[in-house]
């Protein structure tokens, strides 16, 4: 059995996919990679094929029909064989040097007495067109180089959370919990990193800047007017993690470190809808913007008011044109000090 599962999704890939893959080859037989063609119509597909002739213990290829990036980390989950899996998207990569700590760190915590289900590393904004990029690090919140509990964790930054790019979790796991993403659907990374938690006992934080995010390429899901043109997506994860919330309570609501966290993190989800629908200045936008936090309010009354009278709740609902602008003043200010979009 391979030590470690990477899953690739590629959509029409062929132009960046390769610097992925290679960075990932480093691993050699402690992994497997699933590069999972979703699709493709350009070389995507004869360039995934290459490599898997190339390297045949290490390289598996999936062709299947487009479903978009959500199906093709389901697809992934299903076929991976490894012990720990991890989703890297075709236009970022890893590196090498915080890639062997990685390994070595889940050979020692394999077989132990207690089983791991979530390591967390940092990732690095690598932001088309700056030479400084910033750094998601974790070590304020989380203990280092040790196994903890959720009594452990500290308390998040706002704005700061464990993301796609940080996790590993156990194989296992996330085919136990019953995660499924759904299809056609962008931004499902944050229900990926969002669902498997209260499953999530063990965890393991390795202080090293081991995945690169790449932002800047043209068409990219998280560039602010793409998230605009595709908000009805954006708000229908948005209300998927408002329903796995509430439909879940039992699960999440013992555990009170937990608890506060996935509360604080579909507080930033349901900010960031709110700010998009506001920024995009049309009627029909802000009356979705008013249903969503009505679904909210119908589905849980107290979340409700926890979100909707917590600091980003009253900072986004603001009343009025001038409120709406300050609203988006202040989204502004955190999105160059967060450094996203």
């Amino acid at each position: 059995m391979k030590l470690l599962s990477f899953a690739v999704p590629c959509y029409n890939s062929a132009a960046y996919m390769k610097k992925c893959v290679d960075s990932l080859l480093k691993g050699g037989e402690d992994v497997e990679i699933l590069i999972i063609d979703d699709g493709s119509t350009d070389e995507t597909a004869r360039i995934a094929d290459e490599y898997e002739a190339a390297y045949p213990s290490i390289v598996r290829v999936i062709h299947k029909e487009n479903g978009g990036h959500g199906s093709a980390v389901n697809t992934g989950i299903e076929n991976a064989q490894g012990l720990y899996f991890k989703v890297v998207d075709s236009d970022d990569w890893v590196k090498e040097e915080a890639y062997e700590r990685i390994l070595d760190a889940l050979k020692g915590l394999t077989g132990g007495e207690k089983v791991l289900d979530m390591l967390i590393s940092n990732f690095v904004y690598e932001k088309l067109g700056q030479e400084r990029h910033k750094v998601m690090r974790y070590k304020h919140a989380l203990p280092v180089d040790r196994l903890f509990g959720w009594d452990e964790v500290r308390h998040f930054h706002k704005g700061q959370y464990i993301l796609m790019h940080s996790v590993i979790f156990r194989t296992r796991l996330l085919k136990e919990c019953g995660l499924k993403l759904p299809e056609h659907t962008y931004y499902v990374d944050n229900l990926y990193v969002f669902e498997p938690l209260p499953y999530v006992k063990n965890m393991y934080y390795l202080d090293v800047n081991f995945y690169r995010y790449y932002i800047g390429r043209e068409g990219q899901s998280v560039n602010e007017d793409i998230m605009i043109g595709r908000i009805d997506q954006q708000i229908t994860v948005n209300k998927l993690m408002i329903d796995y919330m509430t439909e879940n309570k039992g699960l999440i609501a013992p555990v009170k470190k937990m608890n506060h966290y996935m509360t604080s993190y579909l507080d930033i989800i349901t900010t960031v809808s709110s700010i998009l629908l506001i920024r995009s200045g049309t009627k029909e936008n802000l009356a979705k913007k008013k249903e969503l936090w009505n679904y909210l309010k119908k589905k849980d009354w107290i979340l409700y008011r926890k979100l909707r009278y917590g600091l980003l709740g009253q900072c986004t609902n603001l009343p009025g044109r001038s409120g709406r602008k300050i609203s988006v003043e202040g989204y502004k200010i955190c999105r160059r000090f967060f450094n996203f979009n």
